[in-house]
């Protein structure tokens, strides 16, 4: 069973912020797929299915972002998921400018408290993800604001086509392996 997780938060206040990234890009996949968010287990919103051949399940933690980690360790745990062949996480990325994709198959937290929940729960950093460039945050305003607000003009555009481009990413790291996708879509 593969384990693709959308990070983000709960709940409407956080519907189409720059931080719920990850949580629409696994809608857009589910859709494609036509998996639904049937149940409630492993503090997440799951979604069996089969895409490419693999089955799979579609998580989105409800334990908001900052302790994604304890869901995640939960689904990897349950369905004996080797993080590093049978994970994927997908997720904002204040580095890369808004619409830009960048698969990695490892790497440290980089500053975001949901990767780095990830980390602590797993015991590893070793583990395929997908990170969707939101955009920096404008000088003089705080992170937490920009990462919670919501966009704004031409890049509500954008990011519904990045969404599409990072749900068809995630397949292709399921269909080609982690390196064939970030030669893709990198």
């Amino acid at each position: 069973m593969y384990v693709i997780v959308g990070l983000g938060n709960p709940g409407r206040k956080y519907e189409g912020t720059r931080h719920n990234a990850g949580f629409q890009a696994v809608d857009r996949l589910a859709a494609l797929y036509s998996i639904e968010f049937t149940q409630k287990k492993h503090k997440a919103l799951c979604g069996s299915g089969v895409i490419e051949g693999h089955k799979v399940l579609l998580l989105k933690p409800q334990t908001y972002m900052n302790l994604s980690g304890e869901s995640v360790r939960e689904a990897v745990e349950y369905y004996k998921a080797d993080p590093e062949q049978e994970l994927l996480v997908i997720y904002d990325d204040i580095s890369l400018e808004p619409g830009k994709l960048r698969i990695r198959k490892k790497g440290s937290a980089g500053g975001h408290n949901g990767i780095k929940n990830i980390i602590q729960h797993l015991g590893t950093q070793v583990f395929p993800r997908i990170k969707i460039g939101v955009g920096g945050k404008p000088e003089g305003n705080d992170l937490v604001d920009h990462v919670l607000g919501h966009f704004s003009g031409e890049d509500i555009e954008k990011m519904k086509e990045t969404y599409e481009r990072a749900a068809k990413a995630a397949a292709a790291v399921l269909l080609e392996g982690p390196d064939q996708a970030m030669n893709e879509f990198n």
